[in-house]
């Protein structure tokens, strides 16, 4: 296994923008349209299921928040880990963390762990169901958990676990003209990742890595 070394995901070439697919229409984002879609699945395959391996650890079951906030025009809440954290630090990610002993289920874990990093409450968020566990390259495996957040919330930060929370636009995120591909060789190892930069005002968010990933599998579903 080739251990990666530091590097900025920014400024890893991108090799390929996914422009040639349909984006999922803005009426299909609707939270009615999300949960007729959760009530009823389509017969669909990830496209994204396990990253290649660049730790080596004991792997561990984890969970995250897709959560969907009820706006006018629907977004994602994100969150940025802080840059101590001992994996993915720095990196934008769904609210969410290992499962302990005592959660009964994925959803239990996400609903959890939302709660502990930004203050959400789960009278503020309604579970539309789940999609396929995603394995990321430092051994997790991840279960994404889609729900509908009230735009009521009110969110208080852990600085502990979460350094900043903000929200993308669903339709941006489920449009693939906003899906770069990147590519890195090391060690005679190639990786390949998705990344979807969204512009928030004066500040870049880079998602990208598993959490774009999840999204992806969450645009072929939608589109299915």
């Amino acid at each position: 296994m080739a251990q990666l070394p530091i590097f900025d995901p920014q400024h890893v070439p991108v090799f390929q923008v996914d422009t040639h697919l349909a984006a999922v229409p803005a009426h299909h984002l609707t939270p009615k349209s999300l949960q007729a879609r959760f009530a009823k699945p389509p017969v669909w395959q990830p496209e994204l299921v396990r990253e290649r391996k660049f730790l080596d650890r004991t792997p561990a079951q984890a969970a995250v928040l897709i959560g969907v906030v009820m706006r006018d025009q629907p977004t994602v809440l994100l969150t940025q880990r802080p840059s101590h954290m001992s994996t993915h630090a720095g990196q934008i990610a769904f609210a969410g963390g290992k499962c302990d002993e005592g959660d009964a289920d994925a959803v239990a874990t996400a609903l959890r762990e939302a709660h502990e990093e930004v203050g959400l409450g789960a009278q503020n968020v309604q579970v539309l169901g789940t999609l396929p566990e995603y394995v990321t390259g430092s051994a997790f495996y991840v279960t994404p958990v889609v729900a509908l957040i009230s735009p009521d919330m009110t969110l208080q930060l852990n600085s502990q676990e979460v350094s900043d929370a903000f929200e993308v636009p669903l339709v941006f995120l489920m449009n693939p003209a906003n899906h770069r591909w990147h590519r890195y060789v090391h060690e005679g190892v190639t990786r390949e990742w998705l990344s979807m930069p969204y512009q928030d005002g004066d500040q870049l968010r880079f998602v990208w890595g598993a959490t774009a990933g999840m999204l992806r599998n969450f645009y072929r579903f939608l589109k299915a």
